[in-house]
C-alpha cells in the first residue's frame, strides 16, 4: 500500500489531507512539526512527503535538506501559500518534486499526488531495469571471464578470425604451437602475423573456409605435427561471420604410428621371402614335377597354395601402405593421359569380370586433358576400385567407368550395381583393415587395405576420393585429380 506523510503545523490542513487521500485507499500519517516529521521518517519508509514550508521551529526548507540526506529518492511535494511561490520554486531547486499552493481543492491535491506517485512508480521500474542491466552485465562479464580462462587453459591452440581474416581471439597454446615470437594483435590480419612459410597454406585454408564447410589439415611446424580443425562461424541466418580453428599436437601419435608402420614393414619384409618360397614349392608339387599326387593331396595342397597366396597379397599390401605412409610413393610423376591407364585396367580385369558374367564398360569424354601422375600408382588405384566392384557384384551385374572434366579437376567414376554398403559402414571403409562383415561378404576374400591404399595414393596426387553407396543398389566411387594449369584454362 502507498504510504504518505503530511507535515503541516495547521491541523485543518492535516485533517483535510487525511480525509481526501484516505478515500483513495492510501495510508496517511501526519506530523505537526518538522521535528516530528523527521522522527517518523527515521522510523518508517514513506512513498511521498507533503511538506509545509512555513512552520514554526524547524522550517520546511530545513526539513527538506535533512530529508534528502536521509532518503535521497523520497519524493517531496511542498505546500505553500500564495505569497511564497518564489520560496516553493527555491525548494524545487533544492530537490522537491512539485508544489501546491494553499488553499487548494481536493481534486488539485489528488492530481498532484497522483502525478508524484506515477513518478515514483516510474523511478522504481527504472531502478529495477537498471539493476537487471547491471546484473546482466556482471553475468556477461563473468561468462566472458570464464570463457577466456577456459580457452587460455586449453592445451589445444584456439584461433578465431572474422570474415576478413582479422584475428578476433587466440590463446597462449596457439602462440606456442605456431612458434610465434609475440602473440598476434587482435584486429590484425592473420596473414600479416604468420611468418613461417610452412603455415602459409594453413592460413590460406582458413581464408577458404568462408566458402565451404569444415576441413581438417595436418600442419608441420618445426618438429611439431599439428592437426588443424577449421570450421566456419555462422550467424542465425546462416551467414558466415568468420572461422574458428583448433590446433592439436599429434606429434606423439604420428611418432607411434610411424613406429607401428616400421614394425609392420619389417615383419612383412621378413615374411615375404619365405612365403614366396613356400608358394613356389607348392606350385612345383602341384605340377607333378616331384611325382604323382592323388586327388585328395592335390585338393589340400591347392587350398594351402591359395592361403599362402592370400598371405602374400596381404604382405604386399602392407608393404605398399608402409611405403605410401613413409612418403615413398608417387616417385615418377609425369604428364600422361588417364585414358591409357583406364584402358589397361579394363583389359587386365575383363577376364575376371567375364568369369562372373559381369559387364565391364569404359566411357571416356571426347577430350580428356593430361594429368600429372605416377601412372603405376594410378593404375593401382583403379585396379583396386574396379576389382572391388567385380568382387562385390553378383553374377550378371555391371561395373562401369566414366571419365570427364569437372571444373578444375578430372573426375573418374567407378560404379557398380552390387551389394552396396550401409550408412553405418560407409564412413569406415577407408580405414586400414576394415572390411564390411555380413552374410553377403563372408565368402569374399580381401585384406581390408585396398581402399586405404587408394585414398593415400589419390591424396598424394593432391586429389580426393568420394563414395556413395546404398545396400542392394550398388556403389559409386569418384576420384578427382587436379588438372594441369594449362588444361584448367582450356576447361
Amino acid at each position: 500500500m502507498v504510504s504518505i506523510l503530511v507535515v503541516d503545523d495547521e491541523k485543518i490542513m492535516r485533517d483535510g489531507c487525511v480525509r481526501i487521500l484516505g478515500k483513495e485507499g492510501w495510508a496517511v500519517q501526519t506530523a505537526a512539526s518538522g521535528e516530528e516529521g523527521l522522527r517518523l521518517l527515521r522510523e518508517d519508509p514513506f512513498d511521498l512527503l507533503l511538506l509545509d514550508l512555513k512552520m514554526p521551529g524547524l522550517s520546511g526548507m530545513e526539513v527538506l535538506q535533512q530529508v534528502k540526506d536521509l532518503h535521497s529518492h523520497l519524493l517531496v511535494v511542498v505546500i505553500t501559500g500564495y505569497a511564497t511561490v518564489e520560496t516553493a520554486v527555491e525548494a524545487m531547486k533544492a530537490g522537491a518534486y512539485d508544489f501546491i499552493s494553499k488553499p487548494f481543492l481536493p481534486d488539485q491535491l489528488r492530481i498532484v499526488v497522483h502525478r508524484a506517485l506515477e513518478k515514483k512508480a516510474l523511478q522504481r521500474e527504472a531502478d529495477i531495469l537498471r539493476q537487471e542491466r547491471e546484473k546482466g552485465l556482471r553475468e556477461i562479464a563473468g561468462e566472458k571471464s570464464k570463457i577466456k580462462t577456459i580457452i587460455h587453459c586449453m592445451a589445444d591452440g584456439v584461433l578465431v578470425t572474422d570474415h576478413e581474416g582479422h584475428v578476433v581471439l587466440h590463446n597462449p597454446a596457439l602462440v606456442r604451437m605456431c612458434k610465434m615470437e609475440t602473440p598476434p594483435p587482435l584486429g590484425e590480419l592473420l596473414k600479416d602475423c604468420i611468418r613461417d612459410v610452412c603455415l602459409k597454406d594453413f592460413v590460406e585454408r582458413i581464408r577458404q573456409i568462408r566458402e565451404g564447410s569444415s576441413v581438417s589439415q595436418e600442419v608441420v611446424v618445426g618438429e611439431l605435427t599439428l592437426m588443424a580443425q577449421i570450421a566456419p562461424v555462422r550467424s542465425e541466418e546462416g551467414e558466415i561471420l568468420g572461422a574458428v580453428t583448433v590446433l592439436r599436437d599429434i606429434s606423439m601419435l604420428k611418432a607411434m604410428d610411424q613406429m607401428k608402420s616400421d614394425f609392420v614393414a619389417m615383419v612383412s619384409h621378413e615374411l615375404r621371402a619365405p612365403l614366396s618360397s613356400v608358394e613356389q614349392q607348392l606350385s612345383v608339387i602341384l605340377a607333378g614335377i616331384l611325382g604323382e599326387i592323388n586327388l585328395r593331396q592335390k585338393e589340400m595342397l591347392g587350398r594351402a597354395k591359395e592361403r599362402t597366396h592370400a598371405l602374400l597379397t596381404l604382405i604386399n599390401d602392407l608393404l605398399d601402405l608402409s611405403k605410401i605412409e613413409a612418403g615413398f610413393v608417387v616417385q615418377h610423376k609425369e604428364s600422361a593421359p588417364i585414358s591409357g591407364v583406364l584402358k589397361r585396367v579394363v583389359e587386365i580385369l575383363t577376364p575376371q569380370a567375364e568369369s562372373k558374367n559381369i559387364s565391364l564398360t569404359l566411357q571416356l569424354s571426347d577430350v580428356l586433358p593430361n594429368v600429372t601422375m605416377d601412372t603405376g600408382n594410378m593404375e593401382e588405384v583403379f585396379m583396386n576400385l574396379v576389382s572391388n566392384g567385380i568382387k562385390y557384384t553378383s553374377e550378371g551385374g555391371s561395373v562401369d567407368l566414366f571419365a570427364r572434366v569437372q571444373g578444375s579437376h578430372l573426375c573418374v567414376e567407378v560404379s557398380d550395381n552390387g551389394i552396396g554398403v550401409s550408412a553405418e559402414d560407409l564412413h569406415r571403409i577407408f580405414d586400414k583393415f576394415y572390411r564390411v562383415k555380413n552374410a553377403q561378404t563372408r565368402k569374399i576374400t580381401g585384406t581390408g587395405l585396398g581402399l586405404p591404399i587408394v585414398k593415400r595414393i589419390v591424396e598424394a596426387h593432391l586429389g580426393t576420393v568420394e563414395v556413395e553407396s546404398q545396400p542392394g543398389v550398388g556403389s559409386r566411387f569418384r576420384v578427382y585429380l587436379p588438372l594441369e594449369p594449362s588444361a584448367k584454362g582450356e576447361a
